[in-house]
């Protein structure tokens, strides 16, 4: 297939749905391009050595200003926030150009914020007579659930506020794109129901909604099984690591709670502990934490090593959307996995098989010290996370899943089409 993949950021081994998409679908023989925005050089260069030049790449700059700019202006309307960030005439006008001399046999747009270019190559396509072409969104998460659980549980205060003000419009507009595009894919079953939900509780009169249980599939995410791998040799001794964008609130939600309130209780009966917080740009909250027992990495060129050489990965999250990833690659380097029963919830794992689970700061801290004290355990369930990824979550299983969801939006639309031009024409008077 011809497939426009279109994604608000340059793909990197950090946003690792839409890199590993691409790679698995050229890797399969299909004819991708791709249409995103920049923010920084290195995050291009990154993309272009993964890539290498296998497929054709537009690349437009979006800036902080512009971005504000977006925001400012979008509080007038009636759409979210995260809907107007990442919209500029240049790509638009790049994608408007394409489309007019390229043709494709199905678009891809990834997450809210880029559904605006969803809707604006959707049109462009039925002006062009190119009904046929199915505009597949992938939505990723439900962005309204993860406000609702931002405004009620993060720590931060003006994420709380902003969650409340984005929320309303957000379920509306969620709920709309669903009705109004081809075909939605999410990551879990909990953020289909929740969009399905949505596309329930606000429909219009006028708006399409035939078939919304066929139109939103769960394609999840995956792990690169050869770059997230088990290493040989013994990892470091009572040291656990937790990973993530530590500037995203619900990582910040999640370390600081991990630290005031789990921490204390595991040093009291292993004052050996050590902690590595590694991730980029550690907000000051996190960097407050620092201390001989917590290494505050920031910014590192690899992950890798920190999960392949700590005794337990530890995923405290108190609030989220979706599948997280830091569970998927830690499983994949052999490492034992202690999450909340949050952290899991995307997850068809079973607690005490594939990782451990506890309730609460207090469950967290009781089920790592069983662990720290039990080597077997932590041999047992790093094998047995590893398989499990291998089992489930391998992206080249998953591309082939978004392939059933293109072929299928291909014959609709094409469906549709026909039966529109097969039918009889009105007679006026």
């Amino acid at each position: 297939m011809r497939i426009l993949f279109v994604v608000p950021y340059v793909p990197t081994r950090i946003r690792t749905r839409p890199l590993n998409l691409i790679r698995a679908l050229i890797e399969a023989g299909h004819d991708v391009t791709v249409a995103t925005l920049s923010t920084t050089e290195d995050e291009v260069r990154e993309f272009a050595e993964i890539i290498e030049g296998r497929c054709l790449v537009l690349c437009e700059r979006m800036g902080k200003y512009r971005s504000l700019t977006n925001c400012l202006l979008g509080l007038a309307s009636r759409a979210p926030l995260q809907a107007s960030y990442s919209w500029t005439p240049a790509l638009a006008d790049r994608l408007a150009a394409l489309l007019g001399t390229r043709d494709y046999d199905v678009v891809h747009v990834e997450h809210l914020r880029g559904a605006r270019y969803a809707l604006y190559v959707q049109n462009l396509l039925k002006q062009q007579g190119k009904n046929q072409v199915p505009v597949v969104w992938d939505s990723v998460d439900c962005i309204s659930a993860l406000f609702e659980q931002t405004a009620r549980a993060s720590r931060s205060s003006s994420s709380r506020l902003m969650a409340r003000l984005e929320l309303n419009r957000t379920r509306r507009y969620e709920g709309w794109l669903v009705r109004r595009l081809d075909r939605i894919v999410v990551t879990s079953g909990i953020d289909r129901s929740q969009l399905l939900h949505l596309a329930s509780t606000f429909a219009d009169d006028d708006e399409p909604g035939a078939n919304l249980e066929s139109r939103v599939t769960v394609v999840p995410n995956g792990v690169d099984l050869d770059y997230f791998r088990p290493l040989n040799g013994e990892r470091e001794k009572a040291t656990l690591v937790v990973s993530g964008k530590m500037s995203y609130h619900a990582n910040e939600a999640a370390v600081v709670g991990f630290v005031q309130e789990a921490m204390p209780r595991i040093w009291a009966a292993r004052p050996d502990v050590q902690l590595w917080i590694a991730g980029k740009d550690p907000s000051r909250r996190i960097r407050d934490l620092k201390s001989d027992k917590v290494v505050i990495t920031g910014t590192v060129p690899d992950i890798r090593p920190f999960l392949q050489r700590a005794s337990i990965a530890v995923a405290p999250i108190q609030y989220g959307a979706g599948i997280q990833n830091k569970i998927l690659e830690a499983l994949a380097c052999g490492t034992p996995v202690v999450a909340t029963e949050q952290a899991v919830a995307g997850l068809s794992m079973q607690p005490g098989v594939h990782l451990a689970v506890g309730q609460g700061m207090k469950g967290l801290a009781d089920v790592v010290l069983v662990l720290l004290n039990n080597p077997g355990q932590r041999r047992y369930l790093g094998k047995s996370g590893r398989c499990f990824v291998e089992t489930n979550h391998n992206w080249r299983s998953i591309a082939g899943l978004l392939e059933e969801v293109y072929q299928e939006a291909r014959h609709e639309a094409l469906a549709t089409r026909l039966t529109t031009a097969s039918a009889p024409a009105e007679v006026v008077g």
